[in-house]
């Protein structure tokens, strides 16, 4: 009998994407054991991300017509890949059949944008986690959101959790504890500030201000896409 094959996860990447939305999960579950995993794009040129690197894809949207689980990472080049019809297309291919669907900060507009959260509850970055509600998802503010086969994480650094979490669900909580130690996952930031609840109300302020400068009237931008969507 011939062995089975190893378990398929695929990364989405778009020019734009906050590339440790996806390394921080990759780094994780690539220690599951017997997987392969492929940075998915349009083409396999290199593709750009916010950290001012390139990543490499190991495949195209045609290489891959199904995978055992997908993981849309966000950023802010997330409002394009909404609106790109390639990039939709082949989400709803590789939804349709991957044992689990997940994301990771704002990747989740992406999948809503796919049609493949409409119904579901959901994470998101917290500055962009009210524009789920515009695919008729339902945001939730949690690290990490199981809402049956969809999985997603809130912004960046939650991808670390989101797939310790996954690792857990898929390998059982001992192997995902056996990969926390190995990579030392065991997380003392210096300053307590990293949500807007704890954050003072000035770095809250220069982050709002970043944002709306990088991706001006983004709410807007993916109402409208909502609303083209809907049939």
């Amino acid at each position: 009998m011939a062995d089975s094959a190893p378990l398929h996860i695929a990364f989405l990447l778009f020019p734009g994407v906050t590339q440790l939305d996806l390394t921080g999960p990759a780094q994780v579950l690539s220690r599951l054991g017997d997987v392969k995993i492929d940075l998915v794009a349009k083409t396999r040129d290199p593709v750009e991300t916010d950290a001012q690197f390139q990543l490499l894809p190991t495949a195209t949207f045609a290489d891959v017509p199904r995978t055992d689980i997908v993981c849309v990472p966000g950023g802010f080049g997330v409002v394009p890949a909404m609106d790109d019809a390639a990039t939709l297309a082949w989400l709803r291919q590789v939804g349709a059949g991957a044992q689990w669907v997940t994301s990771v900060c704002t990747g989740s507009l992406l999948l809503a944008a796919a049609g493949l959260l409409t119904g579901y509850r959901a994470a998101c970055h917290w500055a962009s986690r009210e524009h789920l509600a515009f695919f008729d998802v339902e945001p939730v503010a949690e690290r990490v959101v199981f809402d049956r086969n969809r999985v997603s994480g809130g912004g960046v650094t939650a991808g670390i959790d989101f797939a310790l979490a996954l690792t857990a669900a898929i390998r059982g909580e001992a192997h995902a504890k056996f990969v926390q130690l190995s990579l030392e996952y065991d997380p003392a930031p210096p300053f307590d500030s990293g949500s807007p609840e704890r954050a003072d109300a000035e770095t809250l302020a220069r982050y709002r201000a970043m944002v709306e400068r990088l991706a001006p009237d983004r709410a807007e931008q993916v109402r409208a896409i909502a609303r083209r969507s809907r049939p």
